[in-house]
């Protein structure tokens, strides 16, 4: 097996996240639940909440999206696959995942429907709600894949929240399959408790055909897919199916099962959550560049926490220091 040019390739949804901020008075008018995600299906849905919003700001998102760029910001080679459309909001995602470090050569899509976009309304507490229209990225078809890029990458790692689509559900298998062919691992996120709601059967098929070497997940997401309320019960039902689990736990830190030894990290102290938005995929951001490093787990997991409260720090799921200086700081 050939040394891979890329650590990571992710396949996602390619979503430009638009943020402003919020107070809990305006989420209650808009008929949302603080702190959920939830999807937009008509880009006038989507006008018409934009509209509503105060002064916002745009940077390219989606949540596979966020980890690769947070890998390339610690130091890691990382590629992204995931369709936008021909306008716009399509050239600002392509410019700001480039101009973050990652490869990105999707071909954009024709007409519509036009790119996709995430309102986040941050409320004073640092809580996230997201309004979603996935637009364009829904329609990433199998034939959009360099399948090179996948082959030459350590780890391929994907969105569970692009498994709802028919095409791209059927360009990630295409994908999966190309990454086993060529001796790489693959890794999974569950994403959202709605998408194991949804799709819980093809997640658990892909776990027991042996498909996904690292699978990570949040305490809902683990008991979800294990169809249990027992916490230790879902981690000890998972972690005997897939080679490596992790599993996030907010404030409580997280914890990480491989090959049958256990690793847990406290969360990193920080002196104010403001925007919790990308935690989840800044620390797997972490956790995976601490994998093709060829780290430990429990350094791996460090790592994962110290992106993911640099993250929840400040505005936005980017990071806005330079994230090499700060983990070897912290490591």
């Amino acid at each position: 097996m050939s040394q891979p040019q890329y650590d990571v390739v992710a396949i996602g949804n390619a979503i430009v996240d638009i943020l402003a901020q919020a107070d809990d008075a305006f989420i209650e008018s808009i008929g949302v639940a603080k702190g959920s995600m939830q999807l937009m299906f008509s880009p006038e849905d989507a006008d018409a909440l934009y509209a509503k919003m105060g002064p916002g700001r745009e940077v390219s998102g989606g949540s596979a999206a966020n980890t690769v760029a947070g890998i390339a910001a610690l130091g890691g080679r990382t590629a992204f696959i995931g369709q936008v459309a021909d306008d716009q909001l399509g050239e600002v995602f392509a410019h700001d995942i480039r101009a973050a470090g990652v490869d990105f050569a999707t071909a954009a899509r024709p007409g519509q429907p036009t790119t996709a976009r995430c309102l986040i309304f941050v409320t004073p507490d640092g809580q996230r709600t997201m309004n979603t229209y996935l637009g364009a990225s829904q329609f990433l078809p199998a034939g959009a894949l360099d399948l090179s890029v996948i082959e030459d990458a350590a780890i391929l790692y994907l969105e569970g929240y692009l498994w709802d689509p028919e095409e791209p559900r059927a360009a990630m298998r295409a994908a999966i399959e190309a990454a086993r062919k060529a001796g790489r691992k693959v890794a999974f996120t569950l994403s959202d408790v709605f998408c194991i709601g949804r799709h819980g059967g093809d997640f658990r098929s892909l776990i027991a055909d042996g498909l996904i070497d690292i699978l990570f997940a949040n305490e809902s997401e683990l008991t979800a897919l294990a169809e249990t309320e027992d916490f230790e019960a879902a981690v000890a039902k998972l972690s005997a199916q897939v080679p490596t689990l992790v599993v996030t736990r907010g404030a409580s830190g997280a914890c990480a099962i491989q090959n049958g030894s256990r690793a847990e990290v406290t969360a990193e102290p920080i002196a104010q959550v403001v925007d919790t938005t990308g935690a989840g995929d800044l620390f797997a951001a972490g956790f995976l560049h601490g994998q093709a490093q060829g780290r430990g787990l429990e350094e791996s997991l460090k790592l994962g926490a110290i992106c993911a409260a640099e993250i929840i720090s400040h505005f936005g799921a980017r990071p806005n220091v330079d994230m090499q200086a700060l983990v070897a700081s912290k490591l």
